[in-house]
């Protein structure tokens, strides 16, 4: 990965759907080679994939999980994926083992997925945080 790369990243993570031509005329080359930049990165794994940042008024929290120490976290990480409302799974180092990001409806939602995560008996503990505002970076 290049300068040119890192530029066409940037603007990607703050509009996923910005035309290439736009990207060319903001980094200073041609549609090609940005198309063709993106299309390498894709099937490198430098890009994972396209999403949607969406500011949905609901409630937005990390539940931070953490699990015993015998346990296989992949297999855990797979599952949470699957859970409606869950945005993000991460694997994290730390106090904590895994970090949920969800968007619930409400608070009575977000409890629900908390409860839900208590009930495995593989998870040892959670800490809820609210997210009360977020920026690109």
């Amino acid at each position: 990965m290049d300068d040119l790369d890192r530029e066409i990243l940037n603007i990607l993570r703050r509009d996923a759907r910005t035309p290439y031509t736009e990207i060319a005329d903001q980094v200073g080359t041609s549609e090609g080679t940005i198309r063709n930049r993106v299309e390498r990165m894709v099937e490198s794994g430098v890009i994972d994939r396209f999403t949607v940042s969406t500011r949905t008024g609901n409630v937005k929290a990390m539940i931070e999980i953490t699990v015993d120490v015998d346990v296989n976290t992949g297999g855990l990480t797979e599952e949470f994926a699957e859970w409606k409302r869950v945005d993000f799974v991460w694997q994290v180092s730390g106090e904590e083992d895994i970090v949920l990001v969800v968007d619930a409806a409400d608070t009575d939602d977000l409890n629900e997925l908390i409860s839900r995560a208590r009930e495995r008996e593989e998870v040892m503990g959670t800490k809820t945080r609210l997210i009360l505002d977020e920026w690109l970076g």
